[in-house]
């Protein structure tokens, strides 16, 4: 189970506000003593915020994200079931789960929620925010808080919007799950969720994180014992995985969260945003993505004045920032290496320098 903290009332981009509001979170490392040296990660649509459970090449002691020398924290997000408000929570004025009716967070809401979370761990300044897919979202939302409060970021395999593209692969998984006859727009009960519907979002979603050439090289016309071609049986695996750790309404809440994703905010330009925002970025783009395509990673190195793309080669498609972890690890720390070591390490000195 993950941590919980308790923030007592939370106003949505919306206006709606939402009382006693838990998140979940993850942490390893100690905070020093200027509350610099904290590192935010950034978790993608269905996973929990145990990091180290699905990233373990990159978090701990001499990696990317190295727990001896920073403060590493993962919270879940809005709508997920793993430990934060959900459509799976208690509403407080009704005594009843919210289902359907929780209002719709966007993934500015999750990151605003997340400061309150860091200002209550003693967190002063990040070193940096990193994140893959929902995760790179974050990242990017996290690098508007401006120079004096994060160093850095690395969003990897996302954009700078929700395309177009991505929006339509969401909304067709929601359509699986909507056209469950369990869904019953949302009020399922507990005991009979649309499983068989979200069975077959998670099978679409799977097909969209890999590539073709991944599919091809793994499963060709090769076929299972029961006579079923491979590659069948391993998104029908993929699909039951999921069912059995995770909830349909958020995975129809998470969905809609990351297609409000649009860096263009508060009346400015795309181009505008992205061109404010100074701090050092490592954009990390995969080659074989066929959800987040390599062109928006180009695009978001090409607006952000202080940015350096790193390509990973592998034929996994998006999955490949969770597949080729060693590689994603190599990348990392030596972005990290060059770009926030030294300023954190300097930070505190001149902490200790004022003490003595």
């Amino acid at each position: 189970m993950p941590r919980i903290s308790i923030i007592p009332s939370f106003e949505l981009d919306s206006g709606a506000v939402l009382e006693d509001v838990s998140i979940g979170f993850e942490r390893w490392g100690e905070l020093n003593d200027a509350g610099t040296n904290a590192i935010v990660i950034g978790h993608s649509l269905t996973s929990s915020p145990n990091a180290k459970s699905w990233w373990s090449s990159c978090v701990g002691p001499g990696k990317a994200l190295d727990t001896d020398k920073y403060f590493v924290v993962c919270a879940n997000v809005i709508g997920s079931p793993y430990g934060s408000i959900s459509p799976l929570s208690i509403n407080p004025s009704t005594g009843k789960t919210y289902g359907a009716t929780l209002p719709q967070a966007t993934v500015r809401d999750t990151v605003r929620l997340h400061k309150l979370l860091l200002d209550s761990l003693g967190v002063k300044k990040i070193a940096f925010a990193i994140g893959g897919s929902m995760g790179g979202m974050q990242a990017l939302q996290w690098a508007l808080y401006g120079p004096d409060y994060i160093h850095g970021f690395v969003p990897i395999a996302v954009g700078a919007h929700h395309s177009p593209w991505c929006i339509g692969w969401s909304e067709a998984q929601r359509q699986a799950i909507y056209a469950d006859p369990n869904w019953k727009n949302g009020t399922y009960a507990p005991n009979a969720p649309p499983m068989d519907g979200l069975a077959v979002a998670r099978m679409m979603a799977m097909v969209s994180y890999r590539s073709f050439s991944s599919f091809d090289s793994r499963f060709g016309r090769t076929r299972h014992p029961s006579g079923s071609f491979n590659a069948e049986t391993w998104i029908q695996h993929h699909g039951q995985q999921l069912v059995n750790r995770f909830d349909p309404a958020c995975y129809v809440y998470l969905t809609h969260l990351m297609d409000t994703h649009d860096m263009a905010q508060g009346g400015k330009s795309l181009h505008a945003t992205l061109s404010s925002i100074t701090q050092p970025a490592l954009v990390v783009g995969i080659r074989s993505d066929v959800l987040y395509p390599l062109e928006e990673q180009k695009e978001l190195c090409d607006a952000l004045p202080n940015a350096e793309l790193a390509i990973m080669e592998g034929p996994h498609g998006h999955d490949t920032f969770l597949i080729d972890q060693d590689e994603l690890n190599d990348i990392v720390l030596q972005w990290r290496c060059q770009h926030i070591d030294g300023l954190i390490d300097s930070q505190v000195s001149d902490e200790v320098n004022c003490i003595v």
